[in-house]
This record gives C-alpha cells, structure tokens and sequence, in this order.
C-alpha cells in the first residue's frame, strides 16, 4: 500500500471516530414491575424513554426491564434506584409504607376529581415541599396518581355497610387505613400479586383503576364493579425516579434532556393518560355481563361522610410526626383545585 493510501485512510477512520464514540455513550436501565404491554409502560414510561433517546441524538440509550426482570420485588424498586441497582424505576410509593408521609395526602379519600389536575398538584407540591425531604435520595422525574379507584369484588357494594368481612386489596398505608376503618378486611399486597390472590380467595376483592384491569384480567375474576362519580374514592401516587449519580454522570445538555422531558408536564401527561385508559378496562367488564354499580349522589356523600375520619386521622399523625399536617392537607386541596379549574 502507497503512503498516501494509508495516510488517506488513516484520515477517514479518524473522522469516523466522533461518530462512533458518540453513538449510545450513556446506556440507562429502567426497571418497572408491570407487564410491558400494559397501559404505563407501553403508553407512558416508553413514550418518555423515546423522547430521551430521540432529544440526545441516540447517545442515551435506555434498556427497559418490565416485570421485576432486574431481580427484587416491587417494594424494593425506590432502593434500587438510591443504590444503582437500576437507573430509573417507577413504582407505587405505597409500596414501602410511611416512606413518604407527604405525598400521601393525594390519597386521602374524595381528594382527587380528575387525575391530570391532581398529579400537576402532585408535582407543584412536591417542589414546594418534598424534594429535599421526602425524595432528597433520588432524582424525581415524574410524580402522578391514576384515575378514580373502583372497588372490583365478588359481591355488590352499594352501601358501607357492604364492606363488612370483605377481605379486599388495598395498594397503599392510607387506603389499608380507611378500608379497615371502614369496616372490610384489608390486604397489602402489590398489583401483580391481584390475580393469584382472586382466584385463590386470598382476598374477595381488589381497589384499582378501570386501566390496570384488562392486564390483570380482573373482569374474569369477579362480577361486581362499584365506581364513584365526582371525586374518587381514592387514588394512588406514583413515583418514576433516577438514580442521582447515574444523573449526575451525565454532562449539561444531556442533563437537559432528561429535564426537558420530565418534571410537571410530564406528570401531567402521565395523569392524563393513565385515566384515559380507565374507559378500555370498564369496556371489557361491561361486554362480559359484569354488574357496574355507578353511585348516585346521595350515596357517594354517605361513603364521604364515612371516609371523614381517614382525613382527620391522616392530619393528626402527619402533625404528632413532626409535619405540617394541617397546611400539607390545606396545600394540597388548593393546588388540586386551581389545577382543575376549567375542566
């Protein structure tokens, strides 16, 4: 080979290097315990995974691992993010109960009216007073709740009353309290855990959203579905979280990527969407024959009525720990409403 033929090509590979070293330099793992066909993490955490890889120009790739495929179960996902074990999680933040007091206050019962306005307050009063307290270990990305909670079981419930002996699923501290309180058997156990636990009458019925329902086939294992129009009987905070160093790891305008696509309107958009997938899930338990029990007005304000002293009892414990449980109550309500003004 001529001099010039090597140097020719020694030139081309060189300019061939930024490219190369500039291809997928950041890998992240992003670990989740749901199905990745089901409505998050195909509709949610990989439209967000894709916006990053597109905004960095492909030099952030993210893995995705559905199903617990990082190993643990889904309380552990939050350690998992603080420790490295994954790079992103999204979890239930009930899944480690008292973990973190404040956030709980979005899952008091009849608080939220609309998922979108409620996870934007979510997200609003989290920076006001959360992120050097409750989520000081991790990088928070996103922070929403679900639509409104249905009571799925094996028998009707119409009236409080029907909770007496029902042995019945409950995803978080605050609604194990309130169930209990009012009178059913309450169970804590992940959403995973739903079906086997059905079907092998473990529990008699389970609290989620519309949404969650066709992945876990929940309109195949009971007949009775109760909602409550207006503001819903509870819902549940979620938590989509970075590992700090992984964050910190990265330069400025990757950085910046990651913040363009996370944060409130994300939130937002997470809130949106879960909820709007609430309709598919009552679809398949209506075309199945399944009883929907809607309450009417009179009714919803008996099971408010009832559910009071969740609230009462949430503030005084939340004040007798050291919080502002009072103003994190007051806060809370006023951000949901002047977020859901208009709607």
């Amino acid at each position: 080979m001529t001099t010039p033929r090597r140097i020719l090509l020694g030139l081309l590979a060189a300019a061939c290097l930024p490219t190369i070293s500039a291809a997928q330099e950041f890998t992240l793992r992003m670990h989740q315990f749901l199905p990745a066909q089901a409505n998050v993490p195909a509709h949610i955490l990989d439209v967000w995974a894709d916006r990053v890889e597109a905004d960095s120009d492909g030099r952030i790739k993210i893995d995705r691992f559905p199903s617990m495929q990082l190993g643990g179960s889904p309380p552990q996902l939050i350690d998992q993010a603080i420790d490295g074990v994954a790079d992103i999680i999204w979890t239930v933040a009930g899944y480690t109960p008292g973990r973190f007091p404040q956030l709980e206050v979005f899952e008091l019962p009849f608080m939220s009216p609309d998922a979108e306005a409620t996870s934007r307050a979510y997200w609003e009063l989290a920076e006001a007073r959360m992120m050097d307290t409750d989520f000081a270990d991790f990088k928070p990305l996103g922070l929403w709740v679900h639509g409104p909670g249905v009571i799925h079981a094996n028998r009707a419930v119409t009236d409080v009353a029907d909770l007496r002996g029902l042995k019945l699923r409950a995803p978080s501290r605050t609604t194990t309290t309130m169930f209990t309180e009012l009178g059913a058997t309450s169970v804590g156990m992940p959403v995973p855990a739903v079906p086997e636990a059905l079907s092998q009458g473990v529990i008699d019925g389970a609290v989620i959203p519309w949404e969650v329902v066709p992945s876990l086939k929940v309109e195949e294992l009971v007949t009775f579905h109760t909602e409550f129009p207006g503001d819903a009987l509870y819902t549940l905070a979620f938590i989509f979280a970075m590992n700090q160093g992984a964050y910190d790891a990265l330069p400025a305008d990757l950085q910046a990527v990651i913040d363009a696509n996370s944060g409130l309107e994300f939130s937002a958009f997470a809130g949106r969407t879960q909820q709007e997938y609430d309709a598919p899930g009552r679809a398949l338990a209506a075309e199945r024959g399944n009883t929907i029990i809607t309450l009417d007005a009179e009714q919803v304000a008996a099971w408010r009525a009832a559910s009071q002293p969740t609230i009462t009892n949430w503030i005084a414990e939340a004040t007798a720990a050291g919080l502002d449980g009072q103003g994190i109550y007051d806060d809370a309500v006023a951000l949901i409403a002047k977020n859901n003004a208009g709607n």
